[in-house]
């Protein structure tokens, strides 16, 4: 019996823009000797050609929809590196460490190109996949930067309370770290991210609805437990504050708090809020602000409430 031929860069490419993960694995690994060849060209041995590779491969997630000729996909994504190579030349400024997953915000958004509806199916879910295998630090980095309103290097600092260095640092380790679960995870079964961020998008719901009637529900109180600690500005050194006390210092004060945004993951979570005082209060909460939490078990571990500067 003669043996399968392998399927072409135009089967693969097809395959990949319909959300097929594994197709588009098969179509990076099958170019990934062409892709570095370019990096090096360009930018010598090093590093900087390895986070070239790395950014066209994480680019591609986002933009195979854009490839006209499937069969000339090599040709693409040889660009792409060398698009990424030459802004890398030439960056003078502050350049983020997954140039390719800038725009793979999980918002609500009308999907009117093909990278879109990909994105909004198995793409997605191999990315949220890929990230749960990070520690967590590198993780909380990532989620931050290109996922949340919190992207500056210096908010990303103060929330990690870390020199603005290290917050660099992990960025690149991060982007070096996805890259290859990206790549070792391709054709495995990915749990729905989707499903994982409307869960906590409604658990954020009932808890602000509870903290407003000053009654959490059960299944929600007990995701608050004893040991659960407030942590940041809303704290005084020194001093152990649960969570649940600056809800109530918060209906107290009559500030109201409204669900902007959601980014979650297995164990951290980040609700982002807008935030309406009443008139005439003294020492106003900031228009917005967002929650942090890290969690075991879904239980909150640590709350840190911080305050976003404004865009």
């Amino acid at each position: 019996m003669a043996p399968l031929s392998p399927p072409t860069d135009e089967e693969l490419t097809r395959r990949a823009q319909a959300g097929e993960t594994g197709a588009l694995g098969l179509l990076l690994a099958r170019h990934q000797a062409p892709m570095r060849a370019v990096a090096l060209s360009l930018l010598g041995y090093g590093p900087d050609a390895e986070d070239a590779v790395q950014d066209a491969a994480l680019t591609a997630l986002r933009r195979i929809g854009d490839v006209r000729d499937p069969s000339a996909v090599g040709a693409w994504l040889r660009a792409v590196v060398r698009n990424s190579a030459r802004m890398r030349l030439r960056a003078k400024r502050e350049t983020p460490g997954l140039d390719g997953l800038d725009h793979l915000h999980l918002r609500d958004q009308a999907p009117s190109h093909p990278e879109w509806i990909v994105e909004q199916h198995a793409m997605r879910d191999w990315i949220w996949d890929a990230m749960e295998e990070l520690p967590e630090q590198l993780r909380l980095v990532l989620m931050l930067r290109h996922f949340s309103g919190i992207t500056s290097y210096q908010e990303i600092a103060a929330v990690c309370e870390v020199p603005v260095g290290t917050v660099r640092s992990r960025l690149n380790q991060a982007r070096a770290k996805l890259a290859q679960v990206l790549l070792a995870t391709a054709a495995q079964a990915h749990d729905d991210a989707h499903a994982v961020t409307e869960d906590s998008r409604q658990e954020a719901l009932v808890t602000l609805e509870g903290a407003f009637r000053g009654c959490l529900p059960g299944d929600i109180a007990e995701l608050w437990p004893a040991e659960a600690e407030l942590l940041g500005t809303l704290s005084e050194p020194g001093e152990r504050i649960h969570p649940n006390t600056a809800m109530r210092r918060n209906r107290e004060k009559g500030v109201t708090q409204h669900l902007r945004h959601v980014v979650a993951s297995r164990d951290i979570t980040i609700w982002e809020m807008d935030v309406t005082n009443p008139p005439g209060i003294p020492n106003p909460c900031p228009p917005t602000l967002a929650w942090l939490m890290f969690r075991r078990n879904r239980r909150v571990r640590t709350l840190r409430v911080i305050f976003p500067e404004p865009a």
